[in-house]
């Protein structure tokens, strides 16, 4: 973060608020799936910085610890990569409600060492028969005489459901040939860096950097078209669910995800929003100019001025630390 405009920030939000703004604010906790973590925690920067009603906060867990803390009224909303299940809904009743925020791929990945070697494309019946056990060593696939080491998600999160129903063919499948387990997408990410012959599968964003290879499945590269438009067979979709009626805070928070700051904080992050962000920009603007021919606004009062250009710097803080 670039520490003078963070530091200026941090100075207009307390001099808005007399100093301690958290304080006359409605709280609105927010956990659940790491995948969706990193687009929730860029778009509460810049949602708690541009109003003054409401804090979000953000933490991980994975979608079913989401799921379960909204029933339990111990968090607002939950981030989810999948959607809820029918034992979510038997075990905790049907008041769960859903909100698209964005598109994502789960992308099967692989050591660079492995990837440079030559594995670039697999099938889906080759990464099943991987996590299957069946294929143990890089040889059998095209690449050097090395056990492969398989890396995949822990029960509960959202991100192994798709891939096993997708992949091995159903949600509780067992995959025997898996050596290790990680508890998040930044896990499986480490897992494959710091190896020379592993195979995992992770969110779309964790993967953009150029730190793993990216695997071509059936033919079809990973990309945010092929994602969106559906090509690629492990696009899925990211929600976030409250549980009966969302609170003020919450239903602020989803409104500002879904629209257009929101959804330019989803394409930053490398995710693939619901729809241009451009194009959302510019509906946007059409609508303010249409305000105005109808009258000139009212002044805005000093708190809210000064948190409108704390906004406008937490955007660009957004953008700073995801090109640091």
């Amino acid at each position: 973060m670039n520490k003078p405009i963070s530091i200026l920030l941090i100075a207009l939000m307390a001099a808005a608020a007399g100093g301690n703004p958290a304080l006359a604010m409605e709280a609105a906790a927010i956990s659940g799936s790491t995948t969706v973590l990193p687009l929730a925690e860029g778009g509460g920067e810049v949602f708690n910085a541009e109003q003054s009603e409401y804090r979000v906060t953000v933490t991980g867990g994975g979608t079913g610890v989401g799921m379960k803390n909204i029933a339990q009224k111990t968090s607002d909303i939950s981030m989810a990569s999948r959607e809820v299940t029918a034992d979510e809904i038997s075990q905790f009743g049907d008041q769960f409600q859903e909100t698209l925020i964005a598109y994502d791929g789960i992308v099967i990945a692989v050591s660079k060492e492995i990837y440079e070697a030559g594995v670039t494309a697999l099938t889906r019946d080759q990464v099943r028969r991987i996590y299957a056990g069946e294929i143990g060593n890089w040889k059998d696939l095209g690449g050097p005489d090395e056990e492969i080491l398989v890396a995949a998600r822990e029960m509960g999160s959202g991100t192994r459901d798709t891939f096993n129903e997708d992949i091995m063919g159903d949600k509780k499948a067992e995959t025997p040939g898996v050596s290790t387990v990680a508890g998040s997408n930044a896990e499986i990410k480490t897992a494959l860096t710091g190896s020379d012959k592993a195979i995992g599968y992770l969110g779309f964003s964790y993967a953009e950097d150029g730190s793993v290879g990216l695997i071509t499945l059936e033919g079809v590269e990973p990309t945010a078209e092929s994602i969106k438009d559906g090509s690629y067979e492990l696009a899925r979709k990211l929600y976030f669910y409250t549980y009966g009626d969302a609170s003020p805070g919450a239903q602020a928070f989803i409104d500002f995800m879904t629209g257009p700051e929101g959804q330019m904080v989803a394409e930053e992050y490398g995710f693939v929003p619901l729809e241009s962000s451009r194009a959302q920009s510019a509906d946007g603007a059409a609508k303010e100019a249409e305000s105005k021919q109808a009258g000139p606004a009212e002044p805005a009062p000093g708190f809210d001025a000064a948190f409108a250009v704390a906004g406008l710097l937490a955007v660009a803080l957004v953008f700073l630390k995801r090109r640091s």
